[in-house]
């Protein structure tokens, strides 16, 4: 066992530790070692991170905005020179292997990109003469503390690339509730976030148990809360910030459907789920692990699918010639293990079984093997709720509408994707799922980070989505003010309009 380090959290730009005396393990999945120690925030230090925070919003709001882009201009050169140490970080607390790490970093340096561009984003509107005389110019603000709660599954991409980039661009502060199982990525970030010039207390990152930031949800200094994670933690984020006032993005649950048409280019396609359901182990809200197969043609793809299955390599997600790496911790292998064993019970056909494999020289690492069921049905849970592991369920239908309406009766509507060469069917598909973000032969249609991350349904809770515009709508909110010059004709009135002037032309 290497050495396991222990971290601090950050508040106020220092780097404390917790007097709780508590530390929760971090493992490397690959091995099944701890490879490091997280401190247990109190509710004290959470409370604590915030006040630093609201300290140091002032300061950073009347900071001009060309100005605070320039740090995100240092951060982002600082992304690409530590571009191989942050891989590595991701892939040693994660598991994903080394380009889906690559990936994760990769992720973090767009939205840091388009957040260079804030300037141009937060430009209001204007207009001369609304009314004869009266000039309006509408402004974009920033709103002052906001809270991220970051899940696992990126260690980069949503502490660092969806959740802060935008927002402290915008001149925002914010709190990072980094997750417990991954944080060290993140607290690698901030390190370079302080390097690149940040002010003290403009970020800051605890880490600690739900209870702690549950106060997030009725701080009073707290304006707004980021969230990636469950649906029923997202409702009661949503329900209870939003009641106290808060501005919410909840990112939940997925159950993303492909639907495959008998004209799709068949060996492709399978190709192409593979990649979406088995990257990143299947631990993404983006991946893919239903597909609804024309009748057709799904003995066929099948027998693809456990093919190029089978061609996976299943090892350690720093060995760049890993293909599948482990999930996360040993609790999540024993969850989707208990998936697996819940998809035979209902009666769904196992046709490749990814349970019990080993990796040589990494017996303790917490490795599935690419799992694929056939067969699924609607009543199955196994096809209707997410496992967030590499278990692909492969449904049947008889045509375009059947399938279509087999999709949308899922509660959740993150992506949906159609395998086919019809054009016609391709704007059907677009037009008609229920998908937020639809993929045309593309397994993971995940737009660039200048559109907006769009779920729908039970996979997304609040009014405005992360990054793209949406993202800085969400951070900033409008002010606009009306301009009004006395002429000297004017200063001498004895009588002034019931509108003074809101009402455009003339009544």
């Amino acid at each position: 066992m290497g050495e396991v380090k222990r971290m601090k959290y950050l508040a106020g730009g220092q780097w404390l530790d917790t007097k709780s005396g508590k530390y929760t393990p971090v493992y490397n999945p690959s091995t099944g070692e701890v490879q490091a120690e997280i401190p247990s925030c109190t509710t004290e230090e959470v409370a604590y991170a915030i006040e630093c925070s609201k300290k140091a919003f002032p300061a950073w709001r009347d900071t001009p905005v060309m100005k605070r882009v320039q740090v995100l201009y240092k951060f982002r050169d600082l992304l690409d020179q530590h571009w191989d140490e942050l891989t590595e970080c991701c892939a040693r607390e994660h598991g994903k292997n080394w380009k889906e790490s690559a990936g994760d970093i990769a992720k973090v340096k767009e939205p840091v990109e388009l957040a260079c561009g804030t300037p141009t984003l937060m430009m209001g509107e204007s207009m001369m003469d609304t009314s004869k005389g009266y000039d309006t110019v509408s402004y974009r603000e920033p709103l002052g503390v906001f809270a991220g709660i970051a899940p696992f599954n990126f260690p980069g991409m949503i502490p660092m690339g969806w959740m802060t980039p935008i927002c402290i661009a915008t001149g925002n502060t914010i709190v990072i509730k980094a997750a417990s199982k991954t944080p060290l990525t993140a607290l690698r970030c901030a390190e370079l976030w302080q390097e690149a010039g940040l002010p003290d207390g403009v970020l800051n990152i605890v880490t600690c148990t739900r209870q702690e930031s549950e106060q997030f949800l009725t701080h009073p200094d707290v304006k707004g809360i980021c969230f990636v994670g469950t649906t029923g933690v997202g409702k009661h984020i949503y329900g209870i910030a939003a009641a106290n006032g808060k501005r919410v993005q909840a990112q939940t649950e997925a159950k993303n459907h492909a639907l495959v048409l008998e004209d799709a280019a068949l060996e492709r396609t399978a190709r192409g789920i593979i990649n979406s359901a088995f990257g990143c182990a299947g631990e993404r809200c983006m991946a893919l692990p239903v597909v609804v197969a024309q009748e057709s043609i799904a003995d066929k793809l099948v027998e693809l699918l456990i093919k190029f299955a089978g061609e996976l390599k299943v090892g350690p997600a720093y060995d760049k010639t890993t293909d599948l790496g482990p999930v996360v911790d040993a609790a999540h292998k024993a969850k989707v293990e208990k998936w697996i064993e819940k998809g035979v019970e209902e009666g769904a056909e196992l046709v490749l079984d990814g349970r019990g494999i080993k990796v040589p020289g990494y017996e303790n690492g917490f490795y599935l093997g690419p799992t694929i069921f056939d067969h699924v049905t609607e009543d199955m849970a196994i096809g209707r709720q997410e496992i967030f592991g590499p278990v692909l369920a492969v449904k049947r239908c008889k045509d375009f509408e059947e399938g279509l309406e087999m999709m949308n009766r899922n509660p959740f509507a993150n992506g949906s994707v159609i395998y086919t060469q019809s054009g016609y069917y391709s704007r059907e598909f677009a037009r008609r799922t229920d998908g937020g973000m639809v993929g045309i032969n593309v397994g993971i249609p995940v737009p660039a980070g200048i559109f907006s991350f769009s779920g729908h349904k039970d996979s997304f809770f609040g009014d405005l989505h992360c990054l793209g515009k949406d993202g800085v709508r969400f951070f900033t909110e409008i002010k606009a003010v009306t301009t009004h010059w006395f002429d000297e004709e004017e200063k001498k009135a004895k009588e002034v309009d019931t509108w003074e002037g809101s009402v455009g032309g003339s009544m």
